[in-house]
């Protein structure tokens, strides 16, 4: 796991403009889709842009994994829409996986805090398994669980140091729109944090997983 965020952001650079692509045009998509349903539907306007934001969130998640994958030997082969369409399937798996994960995590870190950062690093690659494994939501976390053993604490640091950073980026993103209206505000944080962010956690993730991949593989005799 040495270097794994030196790794990440030569990507990210390299492939900047790609997995931003593919983080924007899913952002606002669903950001137009939820407002439209909250205007238009009231209540259930509200429930239904929620529903639009959680599939919304997961099909990003899985089409920057397959993405992630498909610059791995240099150049980006698929398009926008295949790779959408390349992480449809998966779309379901990652939401309910994601909720529930993150329902875990969040109840170990409000109760005891050592306990979610625990399910934080052995979680960290369920998304990457469910989208390039195809494995059941049940599995993913064994699996996931599986590929950390041993590396955990070379896993915990990358992503305590992401974190930070996306705190401190997320920082400056609202103090540069604090003048603007609250709620033309909250949209374009919202907008540009996630466009900039997602693309970064998706590499750190999905790059861990194939280096996991790798040693398990080397340790096993595999591959």
């Amino acid at each position: 796991m040495s270097g794994i965020l030196g790794e990440t952001w030569r990507m990210y650079r390299t492939y900047a403009r790609h997995l931003l692509t593919i983080a924007f045009v899913v952002y606002v998509v669903a950001a137009l889709l939820e407002a439209l349903l909250a205007g238009t539907l009231g209540r259930l306007g509200a429930l239904l842009s929620l529903i639009v934001g959680i599939i919304a969130a997961s099909l990003l998640q899985a089409a920057l994994v397959k993405a992630v994958e498909d610059v791995r030997d240099g150049r980006a082969d698929m398009s926008l829409g295949a790779t959408l369409q390349a992480a449809r399937p998966s779309v379901g798996r990652v939401a309910v996986a994601s909720i529930l994960a993150g329902i875990a995590i969040g109840l170990g870190l409000i109760l005891f805090i050592a306990p979610g950062l625990f399910l934080l690093t052995i979680w960290c690659l369920i998304v990457p398994v469910l989208v390039l494994e195809g494995v059941s939501i049940g599995a993913s976390f064994g699996r996931s669980r599986q590929l950390v053993r041993g590396f955990g604490w070379q896993v915990f640091g990358p992503l305590v140091a992401v974190f930070l950073v996306l705190i401190v980026g997320d920082i400056v993103i609202g103090l540069s729109l604090a003048s603007l209206p609250d709620v033309l505000r909250r949209i374009l944080s919202g907008l540009i944090s996630g466009t900039l962010v997602a693309p970064f956690l998706a590499l750190v993730v999905t790059l861990a997983y194939f280096r996991l991949l790798s040693a398990q593989n080397s340790a096993t005799g595999h591959g």
